[in-house]
């Protein structure tokens, strides 16, 4: 009698770990992948730009992500919001990204259609903290290690906030096309010491120069972008941060339509072959 209980005893403990380890595979089948999950537009729907005049020229290259976003064929075009934080001439180090996260702070109201104060609330400020260095900080010998410094405090602020740390390539200048490669190596770099996503919009620069010189991304001043290189870099984020297609957007910024048209290209282009090779 004993023994015919422990068979059965036995039994029923085989049969409960077999239960438990098919539950425990297909949990492990069906679980979401992490990585692709976190790049649509339902997981960026609030951005912080922390950075400088290279964001805010042309008013603003948060602006014009807004408009693409309208102009998109994404489902859901609404509930979208980007705020920029930017300093003249500014490096990653001078950003107190901490006082951004501050209660009762950055983005706690805003006014609607009839110009009434709107107090808002969320479960979290941002999704996403979209940060560039000074147009040379990352590859300058004295700056360099500056950067990546910052680049690890500024991540691990953002997650500790809940948001995810994303960097922005920044362009060479016009005459020291030597830059883009050398930006490139150390905004990968950073991406990967600190799990964060990278916005190639440096490569984009550099390839409409090889393919269109015809198209002016620079100012007179060789390093701020113009209408049609804030454009560029729009399109880039669009593509990169949201995982948007720029191609066929509506809104062409008052660029020639041809014109738009082929940087949202580049723009798509570049994102995807940056994603595949780094």
């Amino acid at each position: 009698m004993q023994r015919k209980y422990f068979k059965a005893l036995q039994a029923a403990l085989m049969a409960g770990a077999a239960l438990l380890l098919s539950a425990c595979a297909t949990t492990a089948m069906t679980a979401p992948e992490p990585s692709k999950a976190a790049s649509g537009p339902e997981q960026t729907k609030a951005v912080l730009w922390v950075g400088n005049s290279f964001f805010y020229y042309n008013n603003s290259m948060h602006g014009h992500v807004t408009q693409l976003i309208r102009g998109s064929a994404m489902a859901d075009k609404t509930g979208h919001r980007s705020v920029s934080a930017t300093i003249s001439g500014s490096g990653i180090n001078w950003h107190d990204l901490d006082a951004h996260f501050k209660p009762n702070a950055v983005g706690s109201y805003s006014f609607n259609a009839k110009n009434e104060v709107v107090f808002n609330t969320f479960t979290k400020p941002f999704d996403v903290v979209l940060m560039m260095d000074c147009s040379q900080c990352p590859i300058h010998p004295q700056l360099r290690s500056i950067f990546y410094d910052f680049a690890k405090k500024n991540s691990d602020i953002a997650r500790k906030n809940g948001a995810r740390p994303a960097f922005f390539m920044s362009w060479a200048y016009a005459d020291a096309p030597e830059m883009t490669e050398q930006l490139a190596a150390e905004y990968t770099n950073a991406g990967r010491a600190n799990n964060a996503l990278v916005v190639p919009a440096g490569l984009a620069f550099a390839r409409v120069v090889k393919e269109r010189p015809d198209i002016n991304l620079y100012v007179a001043d060789k390093r701020h972008p113009t209408l049609a290189g804030t454009y560029l870099g729009a399109c880039t984020v669009l593509a990169s941060l949201y995982g948007v297609n720029p191609e066929g957007n509506t809104y062409a910024a008052g660029l020639d339509p041809a014109v738009a048209k082929y940087l949202q290209t580049v723009a798509w282009q570049t994102a995807q072959d940056y994603a595949q090779k780094k």
